[in-house]
């Protein structure tokens, strides 16, 4: 079970609420249950364990005991299209976050978090909308800390066996160094705008510049669009193409 939480000054600023739990289905679905309840926002949910953790296109899993499970609710207010924009902004601020703590952290379109080609972690973004605009968003995020991985993830013990220095030593102060940067993400979204925030995204992006097949035909990741798309150069016959792939329209894998 997770102790306390000392959250960063500018959390504290901010009021934010820290609601922890030892076993429930999913952070996110607490969170959607106290937003209802009328909770005060911005406030986050962790968990020691998620027995119906929410992944990308509907997949659910056991989250095992050792990692962080945890979500954030903020109020947008942003319209319904920029959806997207909540997920690229809270991965570039986690991933920001973790770098300035030595950890080598890219960013694997759509939303996951890797270190050297292995899979550290994933975002889960869920909204609400009324009137064209997003009136809530709950963003889950789970990272492996020492919670048993596949073959193609990593956790941050075995990270940190092999480095001089150990720069998080306990999940509560990762707990809160990724609720920090994912907010810091996501000031930095509203207040710059995303074609601002766009560049900063794509220098930790790990698929740039990386060779794939679309439909039998080669291409090159050359970046992703402001609506969340991997835009992806095609070389066919002498004649070069760039298309827009939407997640969830074709898998990237890892590269280790």
């Amino acid at each position: 079970m997770l102790n306390h939480v000392r959250l960063s000054p500018n959390l504290v600023k901010q009021q934010l609420s820290l609601h922890k739990f030892d076993i429930i289905p999913s952070t996110n679905q607490k969170l959607w249950e106290l937003i209802d309840q009328g909770v005060k926002l911005p406030t986050a949910a962790i968990a020691s364990q998620q027995t119906a953790g929410r992944g990308q296109w509907g997949r659910k899993w056991q989250s095992q005991p050792g990692g962080l499970y945890l979500s954030v609710a903020v109020t947008p207010n942003i319209p319904a299209k920029n959806a997207p924009h909540l997920t690229l902004c809270s991965a570039w601020g986690i991933a920001t976050a973790l770098r300035n703590y030595k950890i080598p952290v890219l960013l694997k379109w759509p939303n996951d978090l890797i270190i050297g080609g292995l899979k550290l972690g994933g975002i889960k973004t869920e909204t609400r909308i009324q009137q064209g605009k997003i009136t809530y968003a709950v963003i889950g995020i789970g990272i492996n800390w020492t919670n048993p991985v596949p073959d193609m993830g990593i956790n941050l013990k075995s990270f940190f066996k092999d480095q001089l220095i150990l720069s998080i030593t306990s999940l509560e102060m990762l707990t809160a160094i990724v609720i920090d940067g994912l907010l810091c993400g996501y000031q930095r979204y509203l207040s710059e705008g995303i074609n601002n925030l766009l560049p900063s995204y794509e220098k930790l992006l790990n698929n740039m510049g990386h060779s794939l097949m679309v439909e039998g035909c080669p291409g090159v990741v050359v970046g992703v669009t402001t609506e969340g798309e991997l835009r992806v150069r095609l070389h066919s016959l002498g004649a070069t193409t760039e298309i827009c792939l939407q997640p969830g329209t074709i898998s990237l894998g890892y590269n280790h």
